[in-house]
């Protein structure tokens, strides 16, 4: 048994399946005689409504999770050399493509059948500070294996210009060649945020299309549905009719029969009849 791939496939599971899925696939590997392996599997926890939505987004979003891991890198680089002006302005962009990036996650979530409260939106837009921060918890979150986001909020938005160090006069601390690099890194840093800022948006309004799109097919097959069923219902009339004439008809042509023969049986009783 391949354990690593019964992990992927357990962290696909949505948390109400996950423990008895975990336990199906430990005692299969106990009866494959792979002890370690159970042993492995049986450790796994159960991943919150938060951790699952974010690894489903993981699985499904894989260019949205790039386009992240990129904005990370690129705001740490950004929160080294940027003046406060410019952190400022990254710390906007961020803020704007987190917001996307947990809608997307939400209407993720609610495709899977498991809408996402408030409080729970809250872990998802917490974990993806940590992502945008943290290139550990980058790591651990793009596996798609995540059981629980971050304890505390990890993020650039705490990085406001009065809480940034005093900036060291360039022309004692770094040479003009130094200045220009920063500033260079810091017109990149704001150009690939406000590009990952657009796409994500783009991805959201995607997302909004489908879901409208499937909206529109519901409404359709429930149409469709009551069609049916007023036609079922007049079949069932249509038969119903069907067989009360039947039944009138052949008592009508028992009546006939009897008709006949008592009209016969007079004829042959009526005086004078040869």
């Amino acid at each position: 048994m391949d354990v690593e791939q019964v992990f992927d496939e357990l962290y696909g599971v949505a948390p109400d399946e996950f423990v008895a899925a975990r336990d199906a696939r430990t005692a299969e590997a106990r009866r494959s005689g792979d002890a370690a392996g159970a042993k492995r599997i049986a450790a796994l926890r159960r991943p919150t409504l938060a951790a699952w939505a974010s690894n489903r987004f993981v699985r499904e979003r894989p260019e949205d999770v790039r386009r992240l891991l990129a904005l990370g890198e690129t705001l740490r680089e950004a929160t080294r050399l940027l003046d406060a002006a410019r952190m400022r302005e990254a710390a906007g962009v961020q803020n704007k493509v987190i917001a996307a990036e947990v809608r997307e996650t939400a209407a993720v979530a609610e495709e899977a059948g498991h809408p996402l409260s408030a409080s729970v939106r809250q872990e998802v837009e917490q974990l993806f500070r940590a992502v945008l921060a943290d290139p550990d918890i980058a790591a651990e979150w793009s596996s798609g294996r995540l059981v629980k986001p971050p304890q505390a909020p990890v993020g650039f938005g705490a990085i406001v210009p009065e809480t940034l160090p005093p900036r060291p006069d360039p022309a004692v601390t770094r040479a003009a060649d130094d200045e220009a690099v920063a500033e260079k890194a810091a017109r990149k840093a704001a150009e690939e945020a406000a590009e990952a800022a657009e796409a994500a948006e783009a991805a959201v309004a995607e997302a909004r299309r489908r879901d409208e799109d499937l909206r529109a097919a519901e409404a359709r097959a429930s149409e469709a549905d009551e069609q049916v069923a007023a036609l079922e219902e007049r079949l069932r009339d249509a038969k119903s009719a069907q067989r009360t004439a039947r039944k009138a008809a052949k008592e009508a042509a028992t009546t006939a029969r009897r008709a006949h023969r008592e009209a016969a049986t007079a004829e042959r009783d009526a005086p004078g009849h040869r």
